[in-house]
């Protein structure tokens, strides 16, 4: 689950314009009536839906075919200097993913949990950093 810090927070639009994916946000704005609360929704060339995230939540996406294709809309560019995460499978957030024991790069499996998160000061307050 992936995001930026500030000031290059990112809100986005998701698609995902071959095979299927089941895509998921988490809210990390603290003043928000659904802090640490996830939407999760299949994604597909076939359904054609498409997700808004905004900025203050992480992002994140599970592969359902044997290959998919994802394309973003983003309103901020990319700063990796700035990026920061939330491991997929906290237990206080509890997503439930269609699957237990997805591929995961290095980096990913080392992400903190949202309480972590919290304690370094990465959740947004008011819709922005603090």
């Amino acid at each position: 689950m992936h995001f930026q810090r500030e000031p290059y927070a990112q809100a986005k639009i998701v698609r995902c314009i071959r095979g299927a994916i089941y895509d998921v946000a988490v809210d990390l704005r603290k003043n928000s009536p659904t802090f640490g609360n996830y939407a999760g929704v299949n994604l597909s060339e076939d359904n054609k839906y498409q997700l808004y995230i905004p900025g203050g939540c992480a992002h994140g996406f599970l592969v359902l075919s044997d290959a998919a294709e994802v394309i973003y809309k983003v309103d901020n560019v990319y700063a990796p200097d700035y990026e920061s995460g939330l491991i997929w499978n906290d237990p206080d957030v509890n997503i439930r993913w269609p699957i237990d024991n997805p591929i995961l790069s290095p980096k990913d499996r080392q992400l903190p949990r949202l309480s972590v998160l919290e304690e370094r000061g990465e959740v947004y307050y008011n819709d922005v950093f603090i």
